[in-house]
């Protein structure tokens, strides 16, 4: 069964927000928002983050799921510099030896993206109920995140600056930019230093990045300790290999209050597979029965 999407203009974003067909105006249940996020050179329009928001429907609501006390919204939107909001396509490349495909300022082009779309979900979370439910009809209760490759690098961003982020669903996403950023670099031959790496930009890097804080910690200091984490990735991913998160993702500490749980499925490369969506699904299916 297709959800149902409307299409809301927030600040002067686009904002699709997904819902059952099944829910009717006079629900009173409560509603879990979960923000879900395409990956480079996307928009919020492809078709494979409409099937991920379907198949995350389907095992919430369908047969199996069970007793659901939570209602489910999806919202999807354009990164930075993609779709609706594209100004420069050239930034949003790698570096390259095509001069038609490269992009020196590729490292913090693709960081500030990321940061850039964390501060927007702040500021939905902010909004979006008031566009929704102008009357009060309706209550979020919980927010989650997820999202695909450049998608999931923001969901780890996100969740490490957004204390009302509950739920995380990376996929094919990283936690460590330096660990990504710097392989990449390295097989292009781009040295860390000025321009390509800006002082300012590496400062930033250290002081804010999730890899940088206190994820390994058991208690507040720790921004992910008592949150639901799903970790999704592919054994061959070549773009985004599972080596740049394999270490943080195991040193995460989530605490007794939290729930990590971890895919790295074999076969896979950077590609959000049925079998990552089903994953999906059945994590935020959990989410809603609580």
């Amino acid at each position: 069964m297709q959800p149902t999407k409307q299409t809301l203009p927030i600040g002067g974003l686009l904002v699709d927000v997904y819902s059952h067909p099944t829910t009717t105006p006079s629900s009173t249940n409560p509603i879990h928002a979960l923000f879900f996020l395409h990956g480079r050179f996307d928009n919020a329009q492809d078709q494979y983050i409409v099937d991920t928001i379907k198949v995350i429907f389907d095992e919430s609501y369908g047969s199996g799921a069970g007793e659901r006390k939570k209602d489910l919204i999806v919202i999807a939107f354009d990164h930075r510099n993609h779709g609706t909001r594209l100004v420069n396509q050239q930034r949003n490349f790698a570096w390259s030896k095509e001069p038609a495909e490269n992009n020196d300022q590729h490292a913090v082009d693709m960081y500030t993206i990321q940061t850039g779309t964390a501060q927007d979900v702040s500021f939905l979370i902010d909004h979006i109920p008031s566009s929704l439910y102008p009357s009060g009809e309706r209550t979020i209760v919980e927010w989650g995140m997820g999202g695909v490759s450049l998608g999931g690098h923001s969901t780890w961003i996100a969740l490490s600056r957004e204390p009302r982020l509950t739920l995380g669903i990376p996929i094919i996403g990283c936690p460590d930019y330096m660990k990504l950023i710097s392989r990449r670099a390295q097989s292009s031959n781009i040295p860390l230093s000025p321009p390509y790496f800006p002082t300012s930009f590496m400062t930033y890097v250290e002081r804010h990045d999730p890899a940088q804080l206190a994820y390994r910690t058991k208690d507040a200091s720790n921004p992910f300790f008592g949150k639901k984490v799903l970790v999704l990735s592919g054994k061959d991913d070549k773009l985004v290999p599972w080596v740049a998160s394999a270490e943080f993702v195991d040193g995460l500490e989530v605490g007794e209050g939290g729930v990590k749980k971890v895919v790295v499925e074999e076969g896979a490369g950077h590609e959000c597979t049925s079998g990552m969506r089903r994953e999906a699904g059945l994590f935020v299916r959990e989410w809603l029965r609580l």
